[in-house]
């Protein structure tokens, strides 16, 4: 049985207490005690386990989504039409889409708990690098998701990366790399071959003047931080699998353009 099925069944012995075991216990329709030690912790199973992280990573994710969507005071239909499609992509159905919704909506609220709900993902997550920057990156396409990141979002960024142990230049990094991706697959033949040839570079953050093993390197390097079965292993609930298979291939598709081109 997975993580959810469990959940919904009332199996609560697993679950982490904090204010995501209390956002997910509102979102499943389960009442129990919302303070930091409202439910009981199977002895067994401690911050940094498979079932927990993935219990913690899901509900962070659709909740601080909506914390985002919500952060410039009104939640577009962009926005909203993005969670639906995370959750098309991610083929949520039943119960598990159901506890989607409601943890988006949990998110909107006036008093959610970020920087709460961010410590303890964090400690959940026990020093899972890799899983963090990739919630990282899942809370920035949500922010772009209008295609304006404003100042109220961009604050929400900057705290998600403070309270998640990520620098500024680290943020600042990931964030030109996902705005090269956008511009990338928005290519069209109004735009030259050799800005859409520099946004691939800049996926794979390297220079143009890079060496070939440099490049390789570089790419390597961000397939790794984003392999499908390394993620679930650590963590990703196996639904959200999908999400690091497309992030690989973007940047498989231009990782090949670069190399094509350097043939010529």
């Amino acid at each position: 049985m997975s993580w959810m099925g469990k959940v919904v069944g009332g199996a609560f012995g697993f679950l982490m207490g904090g204010p995501l075991g209390a956002i997910l216990g509102a979102s499943v329709g389960h009442q129990f005690d919302t303070g930091l030690n409202g439910i009981k912790m199977d002895e067994q199973l401690s911050p940094g386990d498979q079932q927990r992280v993935q219990m913690a990573f899901f509900t962070a994710t659709f909740s601080v989504m909506g914390h985002i969507a919500k952060a410039d005071g009104k939640v577009t239909t962009a926005e909203i039409n993005l969670a639906k499609r995370v959750m098309d992509e991610l083929s949520l159905s039943g119960d598990m889409r159901k506890t989607a919704i409601k943890l988006f909506e949990q998110g909107k609220a006036e008093a959610f708990p970020l920087k709460d709900v961010l410590q303890q993902f964090r400690k959940e997550c026990h020093r899972r690098t890799n899983l963090i920057r990739m919630f990282l990156e899942i809370q920035i396409q949500a922010a772009f998701a209008d295609g304006v990141l404003d100042q109220a979002e961009e604050k929400v960024l900057q705290t998600i990366c403070e309270y998640l142990g990520i620098s500024r230049f680290e943020y600042e990094r990931i964030k030109l790399q996902f705005q090269a991706q956008q511009r990338f697959y928005g290519y069209s033949s109004q735009k030259s071959a050799s800005s859409h040839l520099q946004d691939a570079y800049a996926i794979l953050d390297v220079d143009s003047s890079a060496t070939d093993g440099e490049i390789k390197k570089a790419y390597r390097r961000l397939m790794n931080q984003h392999h499908p079965d390394k993620l679930v292993a650590k963590g990703l609930p196996e639904e959200m699998m999908i999400l690091a298979k497309e992030k690989t291939q973007k940047i498989t598709k231009a990782y090949e353009m670069i190399k094509e081109q350097r043939k010529k």
